[in-house]
C-alpha cells in the first residue's frame, strides 16, 4: 500500500439517525421491536421449513435462505445503532467499519440474487408446473444458492479490499450514517473516489439490473399465464400475491438505486431509504412471503400441536405407569 493511501484514522464516528435528544427512547423502542421481530419472524421460518417435510420444497428452501440472509443483514446494523442510541458512545473501529462494510454488501448482495432466484422458481411452477420437478433438482437447487453466497462474497471482498486500498481518511471521520456504508464512507474520503465509483456503476450495476430483470420477466410472464384464467377468485388472489412480492422488489431495488446511483449529496433522505431496505424490508419478508402462505400456516398449527401435546405428557415414565396399571 502506498503511503499516501494508507488511512491516518483509527477510528469513525457514527452520527447515528437525524433525531431529536429528547426522541432517543422512543426511536430505541421502535427499532429493537422491528429487529426482534426481523429475528423472531425469519427464524421461526427456518425452523418449520426445517421440521415440515412437506415444506422440503425448492421454494422453501430458497426462502430458508432469504430468512438467514435477512437476520444477518439486520443483525449487521441494528445492534450497534441502538448500542450507540442507549450508550450515546458513537466511535467504531477502523476494522470493525472494514468488516460492518464486508458483511452489509455480502448479505444485501445475497438477498439481490436470492429474490431473482425465488422470482424464477414462481415462474417455473406456474408456467411449467409439469416439469416443476424436473427443472429445480435437488442439484440445480443447491448451485442456485451456492452461486448466490459465492457472487456474493466476491463483490463484498471486492469492494471492501477496492476501499482498503484506494481510499484515504483525513482529519474528517465523521461519519454521517447509523453503520458504515460505502456511499458514505466515499463522500468522507480525501481521496480519489473515481475508480470505486466506476466499480459500482459497472460491477453494482450489472449484478444488480440482471436480477431485476430475472424478477420482472418472470412476473411478466406469469402475470401473462394468470390472465388466461377465467376464475375471478384466483385471478384476484394470484395478483395479490404478485403485487406483495413486487412491492417488496421494488421497495428494496428503489431505495439501493436511490443512495448509490441517484444521489448527489449525502442527507436523511438517503438515510431513510437505507432504513428501508436494511431495516423494514428484512422485517416484512416473513409476513410477505410465508405468513400469508397456507402451507406456512399449516406447519405452523401442527408445530403447535406438538408442543402442547408434549407439555400433556408426564414428566416422569415412572408416574405415567403407574397412574395406568391403577
Amino acid at each position: 500500500m502506498r503511503p499516501e493511501n494508507q488511512s491516518s484514522v483509527s477510528e469513525f464516528l457514527l452520527l447515528g439517525l437525524p433525531i431529536q435528544p429528547g426522541q432517543q427512547g422512543v426511536f430505541f423502542t421502535l427499532f429493537l421491536g422491528m429487529y426482534l421481530t426481523t429475528v423472531l419472524g425469519n427464524l421461526l421460518i427456518i425452523l418449520l421449513i426445517r421440521l415440515d417435510s412437506r415444506l422440503h420444497t425448492p421454494m422453501y428452501f430458497f426462502l430458508s435462505h432469504l430468512a438467514f440472509s435477512d437476520i444477518s443483514l439486520s443483525s449487521v446494523t441494528v445492534p450497534k445503532m441502538l448500542r450507540n442510541m442507549q450508550t450515546q458512545r458513537q466511535s467504531i473501529s477502523y476494522v470493525g467499519c472494514i468488516a460492518q462494510l464486508y458483511f452489509f454488501i455480502l448479505f444485501a448482495s445475497l438477498d439481490n440474487f436470492l429474490l431473482a432466484v425465488m422470482a424464477y422458481d414462481r415462474y417455473v411452477a406456474i408456467c411449467h408446473p409439469l416439469h416443476y420437478t424436473t427443472i429445480l433438482r435437488e442439484g440445480l437447487c443447491t448451485m442456485l444458492v451456492a452461486g448466490s453466497w459465492i457472487l456474493s462474497c466476491g463483490r463484498a471482498l471486492l469492494h471492501t479490499l477496492l476501499w482498503c486500498a484506494t481510499l484515504s481518511f483525513c482529519a474528517d471521520n465523521t461519519i454521517t450514517h447509523f453503520f458504515c456504508d460505502l456511499a458514505a464512507l466515499l463522500k468522507l474520503s480525501c481521496s480519489g473516489i473515481s475508480l470505486n465509483t466506476l466499480v459500482i456503476f459497472t460491477e453494482g450495476g450489472m449484478l444488480y439490473i440482471l436480477p431485476l430483470a430475472i424478477v420482472l420477466g418472470s412476473y411478466i410472464r406469469i402475470g401473462a399465464i394468470i390472465l388466461r384464467v377465467p376464475s375471478t377468485k384466483r385471478l384476484f388472489k394470484a395478483f395479490s400475491t404478485c403485487g406483495s412480492h413486487l412491492f417488496v422488489v421494488s421497495l428494496y431495488y428503489g431505495t439501493l438505486a436511490g443512495v448509490y446511483f441517484f444521489s448527489s449529496s449525502w442527507d436523511s433522505k438517503d438515510i431513510a431509504a437505507s432504513l428501508m431496505y436494511a431495516v423494514v424490508t428484512p422485517m416484512l419478508n416473513p409476513f410477505i412471503y410465508s405468513l400469508r402462505n397456507r402451507d406456512m400456516k399449516q406447519a405452523l398449527e401442527l408445530c403447535v400441536h406438538r408442543v402442547k401435546f408434549f407439555k400433556r405428557q408426564p414428566l416422569n415414565p415412572v408416574v405415567a405407569v403407574r397412574s395406568t396399571v391403577r
